[in-house]
């Protein structure tokens, strides 16, 4: 009988165990929608109150950021399967946000480059981009070609532009969006497909089509399922305050569980 107990109590917590990891997977297999998407003006508004309302600094949302980058790009295109990344970050935010993914993602496993054409002459990016040094992240001055980009890479990542972006592309970063734009690899976006109007998407004629964008904080317009159509996209940057939901009348899935990222489209 004491026998029969034990043995039926272990059935019933293994059953349980597996109840609560599907249950897990379940939630973040699953679609969620949001009811808002933040225009140009409203995305900065929303950083600033962070700023100086939450008292929130620079560093600290970009690590936030980048961790919630390097996530989602693992979630959907995994180190066991797209093993070298190469991360294309431009001079501001979203190449800062760039360099802290490179980081998490070689820890994650990948074999991670980055091609960081214009620098930014300050500490916080200064030191972003020896800590990727520190950890074994190749940085190249130079892109290759498209045809070796394809070869020596499995995914590729675009860092260049944020929520600030104005048209048009400036000299020096165009032959960063062309390779973006050119490779047949995936592209993971963050936050903005960079070229895209933050509020009209890609407009007419060329222009990038991510693989996978990650939205930041909230959704901007451009991020519609009208503009990214097949595109997968992830939100991250779980860090935002009641009152700023309150504030800008948004209403985002929950993160499940300790999970950085919430799905928002299949």
């Amino acid at each position: 009988m004491l026998l029969y107990r034990l043995f039926g109590s272990a059935l019933i917590l293994r059953v349980a165990k597996l109840y609560n990891i599907g249950t897990m997977t379940s939630s973040m297999n699953q679609c969620n929608t949001v009811t808002r998407y933040l225009n140009q003006s409203e995305a900065a508004a929303l950083d600033q109150d962070l700023f100086t309302e939450y008292k929130f600094s620079v560093d600290q949302l970009m690590e936030l950021a980048g961790l919630s980058v390097a996530s989602a790009i693992a979630k959907v295109f995994p180190p066991s399967t797209h093993s070298s990344a190469l991360i294309v970050c431009g001079p501001g935010n979203n190449g800062g946000d760039g360099l802290v993914a490179a980081r998490h993602m070689q820890l994650f496993g990948y074999n991670v480059s980055v091609h960081y054409p214009k620098r930014t002459p300050k500490p916080l990016y200064e030191n972003l981009l020896e800590q990727c040094i520190r950890f074994n992240v190749n940085i190249i001055d130079k892109l290759p070609d498209t045809k070796d980009l394809n070869n020596e890479y499995k995914v590729l990542v675009d860092a260049l532009f944020g929520f600030s972006f104005k048209p048009p592309v400036r000299e020096e970063l165009k032959p960063a969006l062309d390779a973006l734009i050119d490779s047949n690899l995936p592209v993971c976006s963050v936050d903005i497909p960079s070229g895209w109007d933050v509020e009209k998407g890609p407009g007419e004629g060329r222009a990038l089509k991510p693989a996978l964008l990650i939205s930041l904080s909230a959704p901007k317009l451009c991020a519609k399922p009208e503009f990214l159509r097949n595109t997968k996209h992830y939100l991250g940057g779980r860090f935002l305050p009641t009152d700023i939901l309150k504030k800008y009348n948004l209403e985002i899935p929950q993160y499940p569980d300790q999970e950085q990222i919430v799905k928002l489209s299949c």
